[in-house]
């Protein structure tokens, strides 16, 4: 079994993510795909879309992890530990809501 980063829980402390990219709305800005902290639950757009909030949300503030906030995505990535955990891979499940 992989060994998890010490940033990696399987609780969710936060509120489920919002469907925008508030940064985006304030700038008049589209995005691809969200992405949600969870340290602090703020939903912020991928590296894919031009304003690349999310990885701006963890420079700003440290927050190492998020998770997809898109429908059927179920992974978390660690900034700082430069890793991604999938659902049901690498021992990770996430309890059924």
């Amino acid at each position: 079994m992989t060994r998890f980063c010490d940033h990696f829980t399987t609780e969710v402390q936060v509120d489920p993510p919002i469907e925008v990219c508030p940064s985006c709305i304030e700038i008049g800005a589209t995005w691809v795909h969200l992405r949600q902290c969870l340290a602090c639950g703020r939903t912020n757009c991928c590296n894919q879309s031009a304003n690349r909030h999310a990885s701006a949300h963890f420079r700003a503030t440290g927050h190492p992890m998020i998770r997809s906030a898109q429908p059927d995505e179920d992974w978390r990535w660690c900034y700082l530990d430069d890793r991604l955990y999938v659902a049901g891979l690498a021992g990770y499940e996430t309890p059924e809501d």
